[in-house]
């Protein structure tokens, strides 16, 4: 119970017990006739004193080992709710860069439940439909811009200058918006379109987009006038009401649906480039605020003179008090002649400082502030690490002081003071936990080292055979007393050691193979039989203790006539007395049974078998308590009761003379016996109530760190379903690891990737905004059973390669080919390299049957016009608020207009297209020259959609 390391117990006892053994053996060498019982009792002794340290160290290391187990445990559940705290901070931060505050927080509900539910990955639901988090609101003005020129200027870039140039370019608009209340919806290609009144209604919402178009069109006008290069912004705005959320399962986006949508993105189609083009109903919102000249949209757009929308074209103010000087201006730092346009506009962009997509993965700032706080603004997502390589010696230092400052307010509840104070977890008096099911599970927690607590209890029980067989008269009881307690102990020891022996034994019959394992299972698993086999162990060392004391003759009659006749001559004679004195000697000396010198060893193996009870470390504490009480009680009865008369006995033969009638209390065997073993009792009671505290609450830690860990380990699966719903999975993994560098944007060029646009034209036909249908609501419930049949096409291992890029309304976008490693050394052979071309043919024939099977469920006669070319593109990531991957080239744009150039039922390749599905066995058939939108004449064919690919039976078609 000192405060001693092992090294200095170890020391101190062995000073204690030499000192001890030295001293008695010279003082009674020199005080006792005979030489031979001083023998045997110093080697019992000995072995009570070895005894005792043995078990004292065993009971000390299994107790450092607890504490060490509990320190370590105490660590982990200080750090655990720290990286709790950071990840889901970092998930909050992640999940509102892609959805508003209120759809995230229903979203985060059910994807954690789906997380830590069985099914895991699939959908569950309690009705026939997905979940549809999508509402609805009413007063908001929407916006739609596009960079005129943008292409044109996109086919002289490399890839690194074009995702440049588009993170810039959005990172800036991102910026505009921010600073005019507007809530960027999505990007598109080169087109933006955000939204003002989401998610909270704004009183000027009409207001913000005409000033955030006109902040727009002036900041695509400063890259011209420094660049020269030929690009401008053509903006439209309209009021109305909207349907906004996310629909289908994988790669969420919030978008927006409406009739008044439609009309936005018209408005832009249909307006003049540098200027703001608006609609009659955001001229009324606006009120005045700005003056407007007639738009014209109507000539411009079909879509305006079908519906009769009257169009205005916003002045800007800025227009009218710019000087003419200043309109005319020249190139001061770019050389338009010298350098490429591209070059010019990346070179410009850069002094903008738009934020890096995730850059406050792995920053390398401290992870706490000046003040000392944690700092949850810039932690790792996922990859949190308490000792990062990156992070300064004083970085790390402040984490530490931080983490240590934490660590002494836990740990100051953790001494051995506080397991009498009120404590939530744990009740004060009986240490049990105030949480059954928590109880429950401590006291059926398996026991390893059970088998080693019986050892170290059998052990003690041979030292207490060995005391008593060298200072005992060897008696048939003794020996078979001892035998038959010898033999329960061994059966007790080979159940519980039986799998170490038996599993060594690979040529064991099989009539003993099932003996390891039931002995290890049953002994370590069940608590009734370990509390069975422990009573039954200590029951035999306690009762062998003291049994073979039943068994003494008491002499008390014949020393007391001789201390009784010396006591009445009076008055005497010195030569009487002499007399008397050498009479007890003489009866001494011709037999030495007569003191009965080794009666104390009794008491000594009794404190031995208390001892007994405190190995059994994890043990419930009540039952230690009865046992050792119960056996407290019955010592007690049989030193003052029973055998009371051969104790005084001993007691009184070393005091012969009248002067002492009976010795004093301290060296009365019977009552110092007795408060030797009430000591002890105290002591060992102690012992184990504060094992069993420190056990209790190394429990408590560990099932706090469980949950915590848990929890994190749902906290960092929700970041990565969150970041790969943003990101293909080889691109989250890009940003999850821990070798890229957060100031370079992600890009990637690809030789051959094949693109997919699938729309429903019917769509737009089917909806309308009623009270029949919530305004639009059950409409796009349709669409949402449409796109989430379609992405659980994606989890199928055949369509492993695919991957969704975004929906387009009633559009779906997809490609195969860009979770392969690009470059030269991926030159497969031909069929290999273009296999991914058939698998988007195969998806794209999925994607039929998935809409026939809801055509016949819901009643409906949709059909895809299904558009497919592969080449070259360029993917990447752009937007810091908002992240979003996308793929650009000449390659995606002849695939969306292979789609609206299309027809109903059919799927529609490039020529370069069909020849590639010719040699995977697909058959296509020549549509003929169409014109296609900025590429002029071009030769497509259709797919026979009946056909299936011979490459899936293994062959490939020549």
């Amino acid at each position: 119970m000192l405060p001693f390391t092992m090294r200095g117990a170890i020391i101190t006892s062995a000073i204690t017990c030499l000192s001890h053994t030295v001293t008695l053996s010279v003082c009674l060498a020199k005080t006792i006739p005979q030489l031979e019982p001083l023998v045997w009792q110093i080697l019992a002794n000995v072995i009570i004193f070895t005894c005792g340290n043995l078990a004292g160290a065993y009971h000390k290391h299994l107790m450092d080992l607890a504490l060490k187990q509990t320190y370590q445990d105490t660590c982990n559940c200080i750090k655990s709710p720290i990286k709790l705290e950071f990840e889901k901070h970092q998930q909050e931060r992640l999940l509102l860069s892609l959805l508003p505050a209120h759809i995230a927080r229903v979203m985060k509900a059910e994807i954690i439940q789906r997380l830590q539910g069985p099914n895991f990955g699939r959908t569950e639901s309690t009705n026939n439909f997905h979940n549809l988090y999508v509402q609805r609101h009413t007063n908001v003005s929407i916006l739609y811009a596009d960079i005129v020129g943008f292409t044109r200027l996109a086919s002289d870039c490399s890839p690194g200058e074009l995702v440049h140039m588009l993170n810039e370019l959005f990172g800036k608009f991102d910026q505009i918006a921010k600073e005019n209340e507007c809530m960027r919806i999505k990007i598109l290609g080169d087109c933006y379109y955000c939204v003002s009144g989401l998610p909270e209604s704004l009183p000027d919402h009409a207001r913000n987009c005409v000033k955030m178009g006109l902040d727009m069109c002036e900041a695509i006008k400063k890259v011209r006038d420094a660049t020269g290069v030929d690009i401008n912004m053509r903006v439209g705005v309209h009021s109305g009401n909207v349907l906004c959320g996310v629909i289908g399962l994988r790669k969420w986006q919030y978008d927006v649906w409406s009739h008044d949508v439609t009309l936005a993105n018209h408005m832009e189609a249909g307006g003049v480039p540098g200027r703001v083009h608006i609609s009659s109903v955001t001229l009324e919102h606006l009120k005045g605020s700005y003056k407007v000249e007639p738009g014209d949209g109507q000539t411009r757009d079909s879509y305006l003179k079908e519906h009769g929308v009257i169009t205005y074209l916003v002045i800007n103010p800025k227009t009218d008090r710019q000087s003419p000087l200043l309109a005319v201006r020249s190139r001061p730092s770019l050389d338009g002649g010298k350098m490429r346009a591209s070059v010019r506009m990346t070179r410009y962009l850069e002094s903008w400082g738009a934020a890096k997509p995730f850059a406050n993965l792995h920053h390398r700032n401290s992870m706490t502030t000046d003040n000392g706080k944690i700092n949850t603004t810039d932690v790792p997502l996922g990859q949190y690490q308490f000792q990062r390589r990156e992070r300064s010696k004083s970085q790390r230092r402040r984490f530490e002081e931080e983490l240590n400052e934490r660590m002494i307010r836990t740990i100051d509840g953790i001494n051995s003071q506080k397991q009498w104070l009120k404590s939530e977890d744990i009740q004060r008096i009986s240490l049990f936990f105030h949480n059954k099911t928590l109880e429950k599970e401590y006291r059926a927690t398996t026991l390893p080292a059970f088998k080693y607590y019986v050892t170290c209890a059998c052990l003690i029980f041979v030292c207490i055979f060995i005391v008593q067989i060298l200072v005992l008269p060897k008696t048939a009881v003794l020996e078979v007393s001892f035998g038959l307690a010898f033999l329960l102990l061994a059966l007790i020891l080979l159940l519980c050691f039986a799998d170490h022996f038996l599993q060594r034994q690979k040529d064991a019959s099989c009539s003993f193979a099932w003996f390891p394992t039931s002995s290890r299972v049953i002994v370590t698993n069940n608590p009734w039989l370990r509390l069975i086999l422990t009573v039954m162990t200590t029951a035999v060392i306690l009762v062998m203790a003291v049994f073979n004391m039943f068994f003494v003759e008491d002499p008390g009659g014949a020393v007391e006539d001789i201390l009784t006749s010396a006591a009445l001559e009076i008055p005497v004679t010195t030569a009487q007395m002499n007399r008397s004195n050498d009479s007890l000697l003489e009866y001494q000396e011709k037999n030495t049974e007569v003191n009965k010198f080794y009666l104390p060893y009794f008491i000594y193996c009794c404190i031995l078998g208390l001892l007994s009870c405190s190995v059994f470390l994890r043990i419930n504490y009540e039952l230690k308590m009865v046992v050792m009480l119960v056996a407290v009680v019955i010592y007690n009865i049989i030193i003052l009761q029973t055998h009371a008369s051969l104790l005084d006995g001993f007691s009184k033969a070393p005091y012969p003379t009248h002067e002492l009638q009976r010795p004093g209390v301290l060296k009365d065997l019977k009552t110092m016996g007795s408060v030797s073993l009430f000591i002890f009792f105290i002591t060992l009671l102690v012992l184990a109530r504060q094992n069993e505290y420190y056990c209790r609450l190394d429990f408590l830690w560990r099932d706090k760190f469980k949950r915590e860990c848990e929890e994190i380990e749902t906290m960092e699966n929700l970041n990565r379903v969150l970041l790969e719903n943003v990101l293909p999975a080889h691109v989250a993994e890009h940003f999850l690891g821990c070798n890229w560098k957060n100031e370079e944007l992600y890009h990637q060029s690809y030789d051959s990737v094949c693109v997919m646009f699938a729309s429903i034209p019917d769509f737009k036909e089917f909806y309308t905004e009623s009270d029949v249908n919530k305004e639009g609501l059950e409409c796009l419930r349709l669409l949402n059973e449409i796109i989430a049949d379609f992405d659980e096409l994606l989890s199928k291992p055949k369509f492993s390669g695919v991957e969704k890029i975004k929906t387009i309304g009633s559009t779906y976008m997809a490609a195969t080919g860009l979770n392969v490693t690009p470059g030269p050394e991926c030159t497969q052979e031909h069929d290999r390299q273009y296999m991914h071309i058939g698998t988007m043919v195969e998806f794209a024939f999925a994607l039929v049957g998935k809409l026939d099977v809801i055509n016949k469920h819901s009643f409906n006669d949709f059909r895809l016009r299904i558009g497919i070319n592969h080449g070259p593109v360029i993917a990447g990531v752009i937007g810091a608020q908002k992240p979003q991957y996308d793929i650009w080239g000449n390659s995606v744009n002849v695939a969306s207009r292979m789609e609206t150039t299309g027809v109903l039922g059919k799927i529609q390749v490039t020529e370069e297209t069909s020849q590639i599905l010719s040699t995977l066995g697909y058959m296509c058939s020549c549509r003929g020259m169409i014109n296609v939108k900025g590429k002029g004449e071009l030769k497509t064919y259709f797919v026979h959609t009946e056909m299936t690919r011979s490459l899936s039976q293994g062959t490939v078609v020549p």
